[in-house]
């Protein structure tokens, strides 16, 4: 092989190689449908809450806009709803749902919550509120955790009427499971409120929208 031969394959590889690294784009959103996001990144900047996406997919990580992402649950987070009443907001026992899991499985996305820039005394309570505001899509959806006991812990469900709330204590990391009743193209609308320390102001985040594409 020619030495220029040599080098045009190397740098043809080197480019494949970092083509791969870099996320896809979609109607010209980046599509995220595997490894470590922080789908709802929450800061509070001159006094105001907002609402971000932090990608971990790749490296250095970044920040991006709820806006710019298009999040995919592929068709490989299809399960089934347990048995047991607990487990009735997903659907009757064996029925289809696309689950996006609180445990990682570097198959699927592993959505995140993060209060990690929120500073202890800032907020009453040391908390926050995310609110699910809209849901738009051919089925359900519901953000829960798997309690101590083994029962899920329903942090937001909008089979039971919405708008819907958790609160979330500043400083921290969550992550859950994030499950959809039927393939198809959801818009989720979130939003964050909290109560300032020392009285009685709100503070509110614009309401934010993310797309996800199911199954």
């Amino acid at each position: 092989m020619q030495p220029r031969s040599a080098l045009s394959l190397i740098s043809a590889v080197l480019a494949a190689a970092l083509i791969s690294a870099v996320p896809a784009h979609a109607g010209g959103r980046v599509t995220l449908d595997t490894g470590h996001v922080d789908v709802i990144d929450i800061e509070y900047e001159n006094g105001a809450l907002e609402v971000h996406v932090h990608d971990e997919t790749v490296e250095p990580d970044v920040t991006r806009e709820p806006g710019e992402v298009l999040f995919r649950a592929l068709p490989e987070s299809r399960t089934t709803v347990p048995d047991g009443s607990a487990y009735a907001f997903l659907g009757k026992p064996g029925a289809p749902v696309w689950v996006l899991p609180e445990v990682d499985d570097p198959g699927l996305l592993w959505p995140g919550v993060s209060t990690e820039e929120l500073s202890s005394g800032v907020f009453s309570a040391d908390s926050v509120t995310l609110k699910l505001r809209n849901v738009r899509g051919p089925g359900r959806f519901s953000i829960f955790t798997e309690g101590a006991a083994g029962a899920p812990d329903v942090l937001v469900n909008s089979g039971d009427g919405l708008p819907d709330a958790t609160a979330l204590s500043v400083g921290g990391h969550k992550h859950a499971s994030w499950a959809f009743s039927a393939p198809g193209t959801y818009w989720l609308t979130f939003q964050v409120t909290a109560q300032l320390t020392g009285g009685s102001q709100r503070v509110a985040s614009e309401p934010v929208t993310y797309l996800f594409k199911v199954g």
